[in-house]
C-alpha cells in the first residue's frame, strides 16, 4: 500500500504535501499528559511500549497529521550504553557521569551490544506496525535517532547547555577523544536505527538539534560527516527506507550539505527560499514554520500560504522548524494540519 508521506520522501507525486510535525506526540495534548501521569515519569514512558504506541498515534487521530513519529527520546542511547541517565522536573535530563577521558569512554557498551538493549523501544515499533497496518489508513511511521555530535553534548557536558564550552574545550584541546566519542556513538546509532527498520517503520530521521553550536569550518569534520556515515550504512542495506536530515541552524552551512538521503529538514532561521536554491534539486526539503506562529492562525495561514507558494514547482513536505511548544492550543495545531491540506491540494 503506498503511503502519501513515504512517496513525498521519495519525490513521488502526491494528491497534496503531506504534514506533520516534530515533537507532534507531547506536552501539548491533554490525552498525552494524561497517560504520562500514569506513566509516572517520562523516561518510565520511554520504557512502557504499550503507552508509547498510545501516545505515538494520538497527533494521527486528534490532529490529523500523515505520519506518525515513534515516541522515545534521543538520550536513550548514551542510557543503554551504560551511562548513568536521570530526567529531573523543571530541569530536565541530567548525566551523573559524563564523559571526559578514554577511559570514561571505555567502560561504556558499544556497536550491537548496546543498539539490542533498547528492545522496549522495538517493542513500541512492532506495536505501532501492527495498529497502522490494521487501521490500513496509509499513515507512515517515523524513527529517529539524534545525530552523534547531538548525543555526544549532552554525554560530554552531563546535561543540556547554551554554551558547550565543555564539548568545546575537548574538540579544540582533545580533538582525539571527541573523535572516538562519536565514532562509537555512530556504531550504536547504526545498528539502532537498522533495528527499528526490522522492527517496522517506514521512514527515519536523524536529528543534529546543536547543529549550530559548531562553526561552519569545524561543522563537517566533527557531526555532518558522522551523519552520513549513518545514512550511508542504512541506504547500502536498506535502499528503500527514506533517510530524513534534520540539522537545526545551519543556512551558513548549505553549501556543505551533501549524503546519500532524500529529505533535509528545513529549520525556521533558514529561509526557504535559500534552502530551495542550495538543495532543491539533489533532495526534497521539509519544513520550515516557526513553531510560534502557532499561538495565532492567521500568522499560521500566513506562512503556510507563502511556503507552498515557494515550493509550488519544488519537492516539499510541510513541518514547523522545529518542535511543536506545550502550550499552543491543539485547534491551533489542528489548523495548522487542515491550512497546509488546503493550499496544497492538486
Amino acid at each position: 500500500m503506498s503511503k502519501i508521506f513515504v512517496d513525498a520522501c521519495l519525490g513521488k507525486p502526491t494528491p497534496y504535501t503531506p504534514v506533520w510535525m516534530m515533537r507532534q506526540a507531547g506536552r501539548y495534548l491533554p490525552e498525552y499528559m494524561a497517560v504520562r501521569e500514569k506513566a509516572g515519569n517520562f523516561l518510565n514512558l520511554c520504557h512502557d511500549p504499550q503507552k508509547a504506541a498510545e501516545v505515538t498515534i494520538q497527533p494521527l487521530d486528534i490532529v490529523g497529521v500523515d505520519a506518525a513519529i515513534l515516541f522515545s527520546d534521543i538520550l536513550v542511547i548514551p542510557d543503554e550504553m551504560g551511562m548513568d541517565l536521570e530526567f529531573i522536573k523543571g530541569f530536565g535530563p541530567k548525566f551523573h557521569d559524563p564523559i571526559a577521558s578514554q577511559e570514561d569512554l571505555d567502560r561504556l557498551i558499544g556497536g550491537k551490544e548496546a543498539a539490542d538493549k533498547l528492545t522496549y523501544v522495538y517493542d513500541t515499533i512492532k506495536i505501532l506496525r501492527e495498529e497502522l497496518d490494521n487501521r490500513g489508513d496509509e499513515k507512515a511511521l517515523i524513527g529517529f535517532t539524534g545525530a552523534p555530535w547531538t548525543l555526544a553534548t549532552y554525554m560530554i557536558e552531563g546535561q543540556g547547555t547554551k554554551t558547550y564550552n565543555v564539548c568545546k574545550k575537548m574538540m579544540y584541546s582533545n580533538p582525539e577523544l571527541l573523535h572516538n566519542i562519536l565514532a562509537k556513538v555512530t556504531e550504536v546509532v547504526k545498528y539502532y536505527m537498522e533495528n527499528q527498520i526490522k522492527a517496522g517503520v517506514d521512514v527515519v530521521q536523524i536529528f543534529d538539534s546543536w547543529a549550530s553550536a559548531i562553526e561552519p569550518s569545524k561543522y563537517d569534520e566533527f557531526s555532518w560527516k558522522y551523519m552520513v556515515e549513518i545514512a550511508d550504512y542504512l541506504k547500502s542495506k536498506y535502499p528503500h527506507i527514506p533517510i530524513i536530515m534534520f540539522p537545526k541552524g545551519i543556512p551558513a552551512f548549505l553549501d556543505q550539505v551533501y549524503g546519500n538521503f532524500d529529505v533535509f529538514g528545513v529549520d525556521w532561521g533558514t529561509p526557504m527560499e535559500l534552502a530551495k536554491e542550495k538543495l532543491g534539486d539533489k533532495y526534497v526539503l521539509q519544513g520550515n514554520m516557526e513553531p510560534c506562529r502557532l499561538y495565532n492562525k492567521e500568522a499560521t495561514t500566513e506562512c503556510v500560504e507563502s511556503l507552498a507558494q515557494i515550493m509550488k514547482d519544488g519537492r516539499h513536505i510541510f513541518n514547523l522548524g522545529h518542535g511543536i511548544l506545550p502550550d499552543v492550543p491543539v485547534e491551533n495545531a489542528i489548523h495548522f494540519v487542515n491550512e497546509c491540506k488546503r493550499v496544497s491540494k492538486r
